[in-house]
């Protein structure tokens, strides 16, 4: 055997001294993280409260902002038409028709008595107004392509 120098490090002192430094890398990473944790944590408190004002402040936005669009509809019907739900803007064009009996009208002039589109009153009696038995659809115009309503 040959005779060694004790001074020098070994395979196991090098082998240890990777290990230490893992473990001192892993211990930092732990530190790092628990840093950030307690950072957003600090954050989230004092967040909450702020993100809390804001959202009572749009829905009071919201209410407000409601209460003038009905106050707006109320007010002018320019510009906003009247929406009519399943089967109501056949029951309003019969309505409109039946109080003018000796009137036959464009769908144009039904739309703007009923505020309503134009379009809206054409694809109703294209679509329902044809087989309508109260409803007279009389040709006008050239070709015939143009129809006036009248009640019968």
């Amino acid at each position: 055997m040959t005779p060694r120098d004790v001074s020098t490090p070994d395979k196991y002192d090098l082998f240890i001294q990777k290990i230490d430094q893992f473990q001192s890398l892993v211990e930092k990473k732990t530190e790092l993280q628990n840093t950030i944790a307690q950072i957003q944590k600090e954050f989230a408190e004092r967040i909450s409260p702020v993100e809390n004002e804001l959202s009572v402040v749009i829905k009071k936005l919201d209410q407000n902002l409601s209460k003038l669009e009905s106050a707006k509809q109320a007010t002018s019907s320019s510009g906003a038409y009247t929406k009519y739900g399943r089967g109501q803007l056949g029951e309003a064009i019969k309505d409109l028709l039946r109080s003018n009996p000796e009137k036959a009208f464009k769908p144009k002039e039904i739309a703007d008595a009923l505020n309503t589109k134009g379009t809206n009153v054409s694809l109703w009696f294209n679509k329902y107004g044809l087989t309508d038995n109260e409803i007279d659809r009389i040709p006008s115009g050239t070709g015939g392509k143009r129809f006036v309503y009248k009640i019968k």
